[in-house]
């Protein structure tokens, strides 16, 4: 049971904070320290959401008819208000997710970023206007929105993700139902406060929180939903697409990653360190865009691992509120679980253990999901580890003998997010570039680093087809409408073949 001095939240409907039905509750606490009671938030129902989605619905008949350039006058507030709340927005994010305060600083940047770029497309929001092949008669199109989004986030960016969500579907004129992941439900209520203090009116945004089919269900599956956009694995996402499909609802996917770096034999390997630890071990390696897998030149192999191996050492993990704590926890124990059966799974496939591949107990790691950093070495691209999404710090090195056998080691695995190559041949950069089936593609840098203006997605088991970010983003939460303006005061018939001269 929660105790007597625990902050209770309330999920966010029709403008007014209220309790699930249900009655029932859950806690939130700190993975660095469990004794750390966060919060205590709605285990939602299906009647909530319900409540929830017909807000959203009423809302949109008057929110559609906002201008948008007014709509993105409150989302530019918005972004000034998180801008204000950036640090004490951080520390919590770090409190209930774990990572280090740096990478939350940049996640709630990251919104910051999202929420200023988008409002500035409330006054493009561009269609186009064409030459119409007939006289006296004018083309053009616009984007309309679609009505009530739900949206599904998890806990590696809950302040970031959100925004590549949320405010793109607010800018077109759509409504959203919110559910974020119940691991990081503090982060969403602060977002959401933000939009309420912004003037976002009531009922175009909604949060529940909670997990199980009580709640998934009817957001992926409600008549009134129009979009679904979800971040998280592949498992779960092929379920809500399969849930959405009879009502033809348009699903927005972002899932698993099973990220490549190669390096090759000419590449700076100082530089290459730097972005293999960051792209490995930075949130713990609990991002979708994670450097899991690096593919090394037999030249340099051995060069590189003994750096790799040495400088993945001296990380020091800890609570991510320590300024001196280079990694920060699991999120979860059950994901720390997960860590740790993949490491015997290395094991046993015959990879061998580099550095790391414990649990970190005892001391300041004792209230806590903390695992080492773990380099698995000598790792055929068969083997589960070299193929499976672990979301966490275990990266698996395997060698190759040229470029075109790394890029067929990058290629072979089902996602398709993010790739990467170190090199200082331009040649081989853009033979790389061309050939990984990724979405996301980086030169001497490492598989993480998106930047909002851009797309970001993913190709195969990673993706739909869809875009986050960037104008992209605009194509998820609108629809075309080909408009046709006759000023000829007569009937004219296109694409018959008469002359018209």
């Amino acid at each position: 049971m929660p105790t007597a001095t625990a902050t209770v939240y309330r999920n966010y409907i029709n403008g007014e904070w209220v309790d699930s039905r249900s009655g029932k509750t859950f806690e939130n606490r700190n993975p660095a320290n469990t004794d750390d009671l966060i919060g205590v938030f709605q285990q939602s129902t299906r009647d909530d959401v319900h409540a929830a989605i017909d807000a959203a619905a009423k809302a949109y008949e008057t929110w559609r008819l906002v201008p948008a350039p007014l709509r993105a006058e409150m989302l530019f507030k918005a972004a000034q208000l998180i801008v204000e709340r950036k640090e004490a927005f951080a520390r919590d994010m770090t409190r209930e997710m774990g990572k280090v305060l740096s990478e939350t600083r940049g996640d709630v940047q990251e919104a910051i970023d999202m929420t200023f770029y988008m409002a500035g497309e409330g006054r493009r929001m561009f269609g186009q206007t064409v030459p119409s092949e007939l006289r006296n008669k004018f083309a053009m199109s616009v984007r309309q929105p679609l009505g009530v989004c739900s949206i599904i986030t998890p806990w590696n960016f809950p302040m970031a993700i959100p925004s590549w969500k949320i405010i793109p579907a607010l800018v077109c004129g759509n409504t959203v139902v919110f559910k974020p992941a119940s691991q990081t439900p503090l982060s969403a209520v602060n977002f959401v406060k933000v939009l309420t203090d912004a003037g976002i009116p009531k009922g175009v945004v909604n949060m529940v929180t909670g997990d199980g089919p009580e709640v998934g269900t009817p957001m992926t599956t409600h008549d009134a939903v129009r979009v679904v956009s979800f971040t998280g694995s592949t498992h779960v996402g092929r379920i809500v697409n399969e849930a959405a499909a009879p009502s033809f609802k348009k699903v927005h996917l972002e899932m698993g990653g099973k990220n490549v770096i190669i390096i090759m034999d000419d590449a700076n390997l100082e530089l290459a360190v730097d972005g293999c630890l960051w792209g490995g071990f930075g949130t713990s390696g609990q991002r979708c865009t994670a450097a899991s897998r690096v593919v090394v030149h037999e030249k340099v192999h051995k060069t590189f691992v003994d750096a790799f191996v040495a400088r993945a050492k001296s990380l020091k993990v800890g609570d991510g509120l320590n300024g001196e704590t280079d990694m920060g926890p699991s999120n979860s124990e059950s994901q720390l679980e997960t860590v740790m059966k993949y490491v015997k799974i290395g094991r046993d496939e015959g990879a061998t253990l580099a550095t790391g591949g414990h649990r970190l107990e005892g001391g300041a790691h004792a209230r806590g999901y903390f695992h080492e950093p773990t380099i698995f070495v000598d790792v055929d691209p068969k083997m589960r580890v070299a193929r499976e999404e672990i979301f966490g710090p275990v990266v698996s090195v395997m060698r190759c003998t040229s470029l075109e056998q790394a890029i067929s080691i990058g290629n072979g695995v089902e996602y398709g997010l993010s790739a990467s190559i170190y090199t200082q041949d331009i040649n081989r950069a853009f033979t790389a570039m061309r050939d990984l089936y990724t979405g996301i593609f980086y030169v001497n840098a490492p598989t993480i680093g998106a930047e909002v203006h851009l797309p970001f997605g993913g190709t195969k088991n990673t993706g739909n087809g869809h875009r986050e970010a960037g104008i992209a983003a605009l194509d998820v939460f609108s629809e075309w409408k080909s408009i046709y303006i006759d000023f000829s005061g007569k009937l004219q018939r296109a694409q018959i073949d008469v002359e018209q001269l």
